[in-house]
């Protein structure tokens, strides 16, 4: 049984990553990249599905467990009978070399007896390789596991051996003694890769960080969730290309033992607004440059066949398929790859995007004009289409609905371009876009509003409500301290918030969604309330809550998707981009005590 979400924690070298659980097991691992198929997929079934665990036999779980610093460095400690150990998992930033994962197993105190155990099972646990020893010209051997296009090389300090699939080794370790395994990708045809120096690379991976981190350069009340958020936001980058995969994951159920279950190891278009923003204002100027280029990229060429998602390095076929081997995540199935909401209709993303252009011209970075034909092509496909319906901004797979949330998105869309017009930047339109304008705005007032219940509502003609209505003020639609606006926070709070004060996306019970079950508390539309109450005034409830989301996160500082209230733990993908990235936004809201737009 794999561990709680909340369990695991991340390392990696911004281009894959791994999970590790308390009991010195990483159970999920995709090589050579974020949506590579898995080499351990224990995560989402059993041993069985691939794991490498390394921890002394007598204690199962860690005593203590912490980051190196600012970094993704992992430390984990056991107390035994015998003496302390730390087992210290780290994936060295790697450029163009080829993907590692090395584990130093450290004694602190006397003598404890240690066990690796090594169940590689390519293809989400559904090959097992070929491992065999290849001995080296100098004397001893590395061990090689090869299937397909893959092969895993495993170097380490201590005699191995093979039992029942599996590849062991049983050691001892003393006081100030260091142990190092690593394991390190490699294409099946090519050669065996170097040796990893363990030591070296610990160093340079510190050294990394530290210097990466220590650009930050906010240094208010809530710093050390703002800096974590911000290093997972790194770790969650591919750096060849800075794209953000919205999570390393796939299938971790919105619902204990439920069918809401997604690959998020793609990159969304809607993150790209808030990414750029958090970005910029903390001082990472060149990841949100190389956020911006990709973005770019990905769109470029077909501007109206927009899609809400693409792959890491700007792919658009990401077809959506089942895994029926795996059991799922404690049982819940299926375990899906490839995401298919990747062709549904989302009207909101023409505004992230430009919204997204909107705030790197108005932030200093460089002049695109590149940016700036794009989105006047983006206009234009959208004033002969934004009064279709769509799925929404929660992809959902039931019938299209006129979504208040997707026609607020394309007033944002169009009201940028027009500041961009107004602003003589490039030529367009421009009074034709001022009346685009102000239609959208009359038409989402007039069919999306409640007058009764002084509200907004999830859809044209329901009166189901939506966490993404919270969004309103946030981009100037209205104002904070139209009437309107504050109906809706107080409708959404009084009708969408769980006991503990959370925040569903909005009522599954109705069907909008085309799905069975329920899901847990969504983070981000969490985080979307404590600022819409600051920005209504209301900022006693707003940090009250804050403080109840970081409260939360794991030991680590860790946010999955959801928070389910019933079980009171995480849920859903993990660590999830979309938690994170609203998390350094509401810090910095609530830190600077401003009530207005950002």
């Amino acid at each position: 049984m794999p561990a709680r979400i909340e369990d695991y924690a991340l390392i990696g070298d911004m281009q894959t990553a791994a999970l590790v659980g308390r009991d010195g097991a990483v159970d999920w691992l995709c090589l050579p990249r974020f949506d590579s198929p898995a080499v351990f997929a224990g995560l989402l079934g059993t041993d069985e599905h691939g794991f490498w665990r390394i921890a002394p036999g007598d204690a199962p779980s860690a005593h203590r467990r912490r980051y190196r610093g600012d970094s993704l460095i992992l430390e984990q400690e056991w107390d035994t009978a015998g003496g302390t150990v730390r087992v210290i998992d780290f994936m060295p930033p790697r450029g163009t070399a080829a993907p590692q994962l090395i584990r130093i197993v450290e004694g602190v105190s006397g003598t404890v007896r240690m066990r690796s155990a090594l169940r590689m099972r390519f293809s989400y646990g559904r090959i097992v390789p070929w491992v065999h020893r290849v001995e080296q010209a100098g004397g001893g051997h590395r061990t090689v596991a090869v299937a397909g296009p893959d092969s895993v090389w495993l170097d380490g300090e201590s005699e191995t051996y093979g039992r029942d699939l599996t590849t062991y080794a049983d050691f001892t370790v003393t006081a100030g003694e260091r142990i190092a395994f690593a394991l390190t990708w490699q294409a099946s045809h090519l050669g065996a890769p170097d040796r990893p120096d363990a030591e070296q690379a610990l160093a340079a991976t510190e050294e990394f960080w530290h210097d990466w981190a220590a650009q930050c350069t906010y240094q208010g009340p809530y710093r050390e969730a703002v800096i974590r958020s911000l290093i997972t936001l790194k770790g969650l980058t591919y750096a060849p290309t800075g794209g953000i995969v919205a999570a390393p994951t796939t299938s971790l159920p919105e619902d204990i033992g439920g069918v809401r279950n997604w690959d998020y190891r793609y990159t969304w278009l809607r993150d790209a607004t808030i990414t750029l923003s958090s970005l910029l204002r903390t001082g990472y100027r060149d990841e949100a440059k190389a956020w911006r280029e990709w973005l770019l990229r990905a769109v470029a060429g077909d501007p109206e066949n927009l899609q809400i998602m693409y792959g890491i390095a700007g792919e658009r076929e990401l077809v959506e398929t089942e895994l029926d081997w795996l059991p799922g995540y404690e049982g819940s199935r299926p375990v899906r790859i490839g995401n298919g909401a990747a062709d549904q209709l989302q009207l909101d993303v023409y505004g992230e995007v430009v919204e997204a252009l909107h705030l790197a011209q108005h932030t200093g970075l460089a002049r695109n004009d590149h940016a700036h034909l794009l989105q006047l092509r983006l206009i234009s496909w959208l004033e002969e289409h934004w009064q279709e319906p769509d799925e929404g901004i929660w992809e959902v797979r039931g019938p299209r609905r006129h979504f208040v949330h997707s026609k607020v998105m394309a007033w944002v869309a169009v009201d940028r371009t027009v500041q961009l017009l107004e602003q003589a930047d490039c030529e367009g339109p421009l009074e034709r876009w001022r009346a685009l304008r102000d239609t959208i705005h009359e038409d989402v007032c007039t069919h999306g509003y409640d007058p009764e219940r002084n509200t907004f509502t999830q859809s044209y003609g329901s009166r189901e409500l939506d966490a993404s209505l919270l969004l309103i003020p946030q981009v100037g639609f209205l104002p904070p301290d139209d009437k309107r606006v504050i109906g809706t926070v107080e409708a959404i709070q009084r009708e969408l918030s769980t006991e503990d004060g959370f925040v569903l996306r909005y009522p599954t019970s109705g069907g909008v969604d085309g799905l069975p079950g329920d899901e847990g508390a969504f983070l981000a539309c969490s985080f979307w309330l404590a600022d819409a109450l600051a920005m209504i005034g209301r900022t006693d409830e707003a940090h009250q809550l804050f403080d109840k989301l970081l409260s939360i996160r794991n030991d680590l500082g860790l946010l999955a998707e959801e928070w389910d209230p019933r079980l009171k733990r995480q849920v859903g993908n993990f660590p999830q981009a979309f938690s994170h990235v609203p998390l350094i936004d509401t810090a910095l809201r609530l830190g600077r005590g401003c009530a207005g737009p950002k």
